[in-house]
């Protein structure tokens, strides 16, 4: 078998962490490819390489003195290096960094740095190759990333390799500047890494044991999951689910790789399966419950909407006129509700309402704001009788009115509307009734 295995910042904030990571390749000589993230926070009040970097950079690029903050993130980098006894010294990249902070390089440059400079000791601790990402991760001429080129590239390179540590969250321009991904792209990296290579499984190693059931800020240490669908993990990354970037899942999926959550705090645990499908059953009914804060409802009323031609097109083109996107878009006979974040909205609402009237012609348009979204998600839903029952039951004995309910055809997941003030009580009065009700 081959493993990619990819390491978060707080899995690589100190010499300790290192060691740790150090102990968890080593122990197994399937995982050959690694993916360093930069490192992250030591502690609550400390602070993240990339954060500092950004920092540093702002003020190179503000034509400021900056050597105090390169100095800081010098010392970060030392304090790991003499943690583990490396005969290492970083001053030649140290130094071209200076250079190119001083050529005003670009905040993308300087946020990459934390990776590159990670995974240069992380390949001189395992005694792997370094394989600069900027190397084989190409974006195109519009930033975007170039799966194709990459792929080609990459595997090529890694072809020759036995073993390679190649750092995540950057690759680079037709013309050579860096482009890093969004935040957390180093689990991008890692799973652009698992297709090139052909990779039996993806290790993605945090400081949580495998995905849990819902935001343990909202639900004190709620139960893990054991496995979970592409699709599953898809609908709840996009209603904010914080433990993987949610373009990772696309590379690995096209190829059927799994992808195994660990913590590397406690790598005897299993963690969390990722998977394309599985006949396994979830422990509970739901597989997970997620969710956002912060839009609002446009409620268009207008008598036999339903049977005129173009009406819902007519509506969805005055939010796309304005550069807004929809998140759901429930209807009735005579109404329709259009679901947008309120943040996005609130300073064009006028100009897509005059928009509306004059392209849909309704009878009247109401907003309400300060609404949050809930998702339910789970494969076993569509197999249970009574799950959106069970949902409503919960929620009005814990007195929380519901605004809006949307369930795709596929019944994989239910997205209720509430108010913002209800959002946390909707989601233990959920996770009561699937969850602690069964355990």
């Amino acid at each position: 078998m081959k493993k990619v295995v990819k390491f978060g910042g707080s899995s690589l904030a100190s010499a300790e962490q290192f060691k740790k990571v150090g102990n968890i390749i080593r122990s197994d000589a399937e995982r050959k490819f690694v993916v360093p993230s930069a490192p992250g926070k030591r502690n609550d009040k400390d602070t993240k390489v990339t954060d500092m970097l950004y920092g540093c950079y702002a003020l190179a690029d503000a034509g400021q003195d900056f050597h105090g903050e390169l100095q800081a993130i010098r010392d970060r980098y030392q304090q790991i290096i003499d943690g583990l006894e490396l005969p290492l010294s970083l001053e030649e990249e140290f130094a071209q960094i200076e250079k190119q902070f001083k050529e005003k390089a670009g905040s993308n440059y300087a946020a990459s740095r934390g990776e590159y400079l990670n995974g240069i000791i992380m390949s001189a601790y395992l005694g792997f190759e370094f394989v600069d990402a900027a190397d084989v991760i190409y974006f195109d001429e519009n930033g975007e990333f170039d799966p194709d080129r990459t792929n080609d590239v990459l595997s090529a390179r890694l072809a020759g390799c036995e073993s390679a540590v190649i750092p995540g969250f950057y690759g680079s321009m037709p013309d050579g500047r860096i482009k890093t991904f969004s935040r957390g792209g180093s689990d991008i990296t890692g799973s652009i890494v698992a297709k090139a290579i052909k990779a039996d499984v993806y290790e993605n190693w945090t400081d949580v044991s495998g995905v849990l059931v819902t935001d343990p800020h909202i639900i004190e240490n709620p139960e893990p999951i054991d496995v979970i669908t592409y699709r599953e993990l898809r609908e709840l990354a996009y209603m904010g689910f914080p433990v993987l970037h949610e373009d990772a899942i696309f590379p690995v999926r096209q190829m059927g790789i799994p992808i195994n959550i660990r913590n590397t705090n406690a790598p005897g645990d299993s963690g969390t399966w990722i998977v394309g499908s599985t006949c396994q059953k979830s422990r509970f009914v739901i597989t997970g419950i997620a969710g956002k804060k912060g839009f609002c409802a446009i409620n268009i009323e207008k008598d036999k909407m339903n049977s005129e031609i173009g009406f819902g097109r007519k509506v969805l083109q005055a939010f796309e006129d304005s550069g807004i996107s929809f998140e759901h878009v429930p209807s009735g006979i005579d109404t329709l509700t259009v679901f947008v974040h309120q943040d996005e909205f609130m300073h064009k609402e006028q100009k897509v309402v005059a928009a509306i009237h004059r392209m849909a012609e309704p009878e009247s348009i109401e907003i309400e704001s300060d609404l949050a979204l809930v998702a339910v998600v789970g494969r076993g839903m569509k197999s249970t009788r009574g799950t959106a029952g069970r949902i409503f039951s919960a929620l009005a004995h814990n007195n929380v009115n519901v605004k809006m309910i949307d369930q795709g055809s596929s019944e994989l997941n239910i997205i209720i509307g509430v108010a913002n003030e209800d959002f946390e009580n909707a989601i233990r009065a959920i996770y009561d009734i699937f969850v602690i009700a069964q355990l």
